[in-house]
C-alpha cells in the first residue's frame, strides 16, 4: 500500500526538499503539477502516530471546516493504510518566531500588526467553536505577503457542549501554557488560548519568554504566581495589555472579543480588527469553475458539483490553488498536460514522468536559495524505491535550479517529408498557443513545468538559446539503437547528411534548438551512467553523422548530471538574497568562517555532517535520542558582497535552538 501512496502524491504533486520536522511527521516543499503552485505536504505514517492517530484526524478535520485569511489553507488529504499527507498552503517566509530572532524583538508598530492577524485569527476560530491550545511563533507562518497563517491544530479541541465547555487535557507548550493547565484543573480552552496570546505579544515585544527555566518545575512556579518582569521600553499600555491577558484566574482575564476593539489594539487603525472571513467556506468562483471544465472537459453544472462536494481530493485542491492564484492577482489557468502524464498508475512510471517538467540548460540560477543536492539528503521518501529515490533527487535538483526559466514546448524530430508540412501547421496553431505562452511568461513562479502542448508548435514559441533535455511520452530509439522513425540505410529514405547539416543551420539561424529526445529506459541508463566521474556516454558509432547529435548531446547531460563535473557546481558557497534567517559576517573569507564552524561545533558537544558549506547539525539527549536538528550554512549575499551563515531550525524546541545557535555564532569572530 506504500507503493499506491506514492503514485498518489507522485501523481499530482512534484516532492522537493524537507522544511520543517516534528515529533510524528515531516513537511516537504511541494509543487502541484497542473497549476504550478507551491504547496507544503506534511507526510505522517500511521505507525509512528500509534495512539495520536484520532488527534491527527481530528486535526484534519478542523482544517476542512476552518477557511480565513490567517488561517493556513488545506488544500488536499491522501490517506492510505500506512500513511497520510497533507497539502497544505505554503508560506515561504517561514516562522514568526525566526523573524522574532532575527529582528531580536520587534517595534510596538510591527508588533501592533502582526497581533492583530493573531487575533482575528483567533476570533474567528473561537467563532467555529474551536479551542487552539497550542498558540506560539512557531505554529505561525510568514506567507509571501508578510502576512500570518495559523497552523497546527493537532491539539486543538471542539467541545460538543460549546467553547464554555470545560475541558481536562493538559497539552501545549509548558512556557505558553495557563496556569490551570499545569496545575490539573478543568479550564475553557478559549481563555487558556488567550493566556498563550499574551505570552505570544510578550515574546514579540521583548524577544523572549515572560516565563523561563530550564527547571520544569521551576517554570511551573513562575508561571502559577503569574509574575514577571517588564522591560523599560515597554509602553505604558502595552504593559497594561499583557497583564489583562496573563491574569492568572481565567475569570479575571480580558477575553478575544474584547482584544477586537481594546484601545491599544485600534491605535493608529481606528477600527477594531476585522476577524470576519475574506473567503468563507464553500464559496464558489465562477473563474475557477469555468477554466478546471475548459481544461478537465467537463461541463460547468458537473464541475461545479463535483467542486461543492468539498472532499479535499484533487478536485478540491485544482480548484482551492486555482482560487489562491486568482487572489493574488495571477492568471486562472491550469497546465495542459496530456492525459497520459495525469492518469498514469504505475509508479515508477509516475516518478519518470516527473521528469518531463524538467529543463536541463548549461546555466546555474545563482538565486536559488537552496542547494538541491540536500533535497535527499536524509532518507526521508521510505516508500520509494532507490531507482525513485534517485530520480525524484534529480527532479528536485533540476526543478529548483530553473525557477525563473520559462518551459519550452516539446519538439518532435524533423523528417525531411515533414519539415514543410510543420511549417504550415505550425502557422496555425501559433495564434491559439498565444495566449498560453503569454500567461506561462508572466507567472513569475514557473517551477520548470510544460507550458501547453499543441501536436506541432509554432517555432516563434520556442526561442530560447540553450541545449534542453525533456522525456517524451514515445520513444524515438527502438531496442537496435536506431530512431524509430527513420528507416534502416539502402531504404531510399534516409536524409542526405548535406541536406541535414543544411537544416541545422537554417534551424540555428531561426533560433531553434533541437531537442534531445529518448526512452525512459535510456533515461535511466544515462542517470545510471552520471553517477561515476569520468563516465561515457556510450560506442561511437561509424557513419556517427547520423547519431552523432545524439551522442553529443548525451556527453552533455552526463556531464550536467555528474557532481564532479557539472557546470557551475558547487565548488564555492551559494550566493543568496538577504533573509531574515541570515546572519552577517564582518569576515571576507567563507573558508575561514566555515573553518571557526567545524572547530567550535564539537566543543558545544554538537554532532554534524558536513556537505560542501552546509553543515547538518544536531543533539543528542543521554540516550542518543535526538532532541535538536538544525542548519547551519555559509553563504555570500548578492549585494552586497559579504559572507554569512544561514540558520534553519528542523527539530527541537525554538527558544533551546535559539540559545544555542546564538552561543555558536557569539563565540568566534563574526
Amino acid at each position: 500500500m506504500a507503493m499506491d501512496s506514492a503514485a498518489e502524491l507522485l501523481k499530482n504533486y512534484e516532492v522537493y526538499e524537507t522544511i520543517g520536522s516534528g515529533g510524528f511527521a515531516k513537511v516537504k516543499l511541494g509543487r502541484h503539477i497542473l497549476t504550478g503552485e507551491k504547496v507544503a505536504i506534511k507526510i505522517m505514517d500511521k505507525k509512528d502516530l500509534g495512539d495520536d492517530l484520532p488527534r491527527v484526524k481530528l486535526e484534519i478535520e478542523a482544517m476542512k471546516s476552518l477557511s480565513h485569511q490567517h488561517v493556513c489553507r488545506l488544500y488536499h488529504v491522501i490517506e492510505t493504510n500506512t500513511q497520510i499527507f497533507m497539502v497544505l498552503e505554503y508560506c515561504p517566509g517561514g516562522e514568526l518566531f525566526d523573524y522574532i530572532i532575527a529582528k531580536d524583538r520587534l517595534s510596538e508598530e510591527e508588533t501592533r500588526v502582526f497581533f492583530r492577524q493573531i487575533v482575528s485569527a483567533m476570533a474567528y476560530v473561537h467563532s467555529q467553536g474551536y479551542a487552539h491550545r497550542d498558540l506560539k511563533p512557531e505554529n505561525l507562518l510568514i506567507d509571501e505577503d508578510h502576512n500570518l497563517k495559523l497552523i497546527d491544530f493537532g491539539l486543538c479541541a471542539k467541545p460538543k457542549g460549546g467553547l464554555s465547555y470545560e475541558l481536562m487535557t493538559c497539552c501545549g507548550s509548558p512556557a505558553y501554557a495557563a496556569p490551570e493547565l499545569i496545575q490539573g484543573k478543568a479550564y475553557i480552552g478559549s481563555e487558556a488560548d488567550v493566556w498563550s496570546m499574551g505570552v505570544l505579544l510578550f515574546a514579540l515585544l521583548c524577544g523572549y519568554l515572560p516565563f523561563d527555566d530550564d527547571n520544569c518545575m521551576a517554570l511551573y512556579r513562575k508561571i502559577t504566581k503569574g509574575v514577571f518582569d517588564n522591560p523599560r521600553w515597554l509602553s505604558p499600555g502595552s504593559i497594561l495589555l499583557l497583564n489583562q491577558m496573563m491574569q492568572v484566574n481565567p475569570r479575571h482575564r480580558v477575553t478575544v472579543r474584547q482584544l477586537l476593539d481594546h484601545p491599544w489594539m485600534m491605535t493608529g487603525y481606528g477600527s477594531p480588527v476585522e476577524w470576519h472571513s475574506k473567503r468563507p467556506l464553500g464559496y464558489i468562483d465562477e473563474d475557477c469553475i469555468t477554466e478546471m471544465a475548459v481544461s478537465l472537459q467537463h461541463s460547468r453544472n458537473t464541475t461545479r458539483q463535483m467542486v461543492s462536494q468539498w472532499r479535499y481530493d484533487h478536485t478540491t485542491a485544482i480548484y482551492l490553488l486555482l482560487l489562491s492564484k486568482k487572489q493574488r492577482g495571477k492568471p486562472v489557468r491550469i497546465r495542459h498536460l496530456p492525459v497520459s502524464d495525469v492518469t498514469s498508475c504505475s509508479p515508477h512510471h509516475l516518478v519518470v514522468q516527473s521528469q518531463k517538467t524538467l529543463l536541463f540548460t548549461d546555466d546555474d540560477d545563482d538565486d536559488d536559495d537552496d542547494d538541491a543536492e540536500d533535497f535527499c539528503y536524509d532518507d526521508d521518501l521510505p516508500w520509494l524505491t532507490p531507482q525513485q529515490k534517485r530520480l525524484t533527487c534529480l527532479s528536485a535538483e533540476k526543478g529548483r535550479d530553473q525557477t525563473n526559466h520559462a518551459p519550452t514546448p516539446e519538439r518532435r524530430p524533423v523528417t525531411p517529408h515533414s519539415r514543410q508540412e510543420r511549417r504550415d501547421r505550425g502557422r496555425e496553431q501559433s495564434n491559439k498557443n498565444k495566449e498560453n505562452v503569454a500567461v506561462a511568461s508572466k507567472d513569475s513562479d514557473i517551477f520548470a513545468l510544460p507550458a501547453p502542448r499543441s501536436p506541432l508548435p509554432s517555432r516563434k514559441t520556442t526561442t530560447t538559446n540553450k541545449n534542453v533535455l525533456t522525456t517524451p511520452t514515445h520513444n524515438i530509439m527502438n531496442h537496435s539503437g536506431r530512431r524509430a522513425d527513420t528507416p534502416k540505410a539502402g531504404g531510399g529514405t534516409l536524409q542526405d547528411p548535406s541536406s541535414r547539416k543544411r537544416e541545422r543551420e537554417e534551424r540555428k539561424a531561426e533560433g531553434v534548438v533541437e531537442i534531445l529526445t529518448f526512452s525512459p529506459e535510456r533515461r535511466s541508463r544515462s542517470l545510471d551512467m552520471a553517477g561515476a566521474a569520468g563516465a561515457d556516454s556510450g560506442p561511437k558509432r561509424r557513419g556517427g553523422k547520423v547519431f552523432g547529435s545524439l551522442e553529443r548531446g548525451l556527453d552533455k547531460v552526463i556531464t550536467l548530471l555528474t557532481p564532479g563535473r557539472r557546470r557551475g557546481g558547487r565548488d564555492g558557497p551559494r550566493r543568496i538574497k538577504a533573509q531574515y534567517n541570515v546572519t552577517l559576517t564582518s569576515q571576507t573569507s567563507p573558508d575561514q568562517v566555515l573553518n571557526q564552524l567545524l572547530s567550535i561545533l564539537p566543543e558545544k558537544n554538537v554532532d554534524f555532517l558536513q556537505k560542501g558549506y552546509t553543515l547538518k547539525c544536531r543533539t543528542q539527549g543521554d540516550f542518543g535520542k535526538v532532541t535538536m536538528a538544525f542548519e547551519l550554512e555559509v553563504c555570500l549575499l548578492h549585494r552586497p558582497e559579504v559572507v554569512c551563515v544561514r540558520r534553519q531550525r528542523l527539530k527541537g524546541d525554538s527558544w533551546v535552538y535559539k540559545k544555542l545557535v546564538e552561543d555558536i555564532l557569539s563565540t568566534f569572530s563574526i
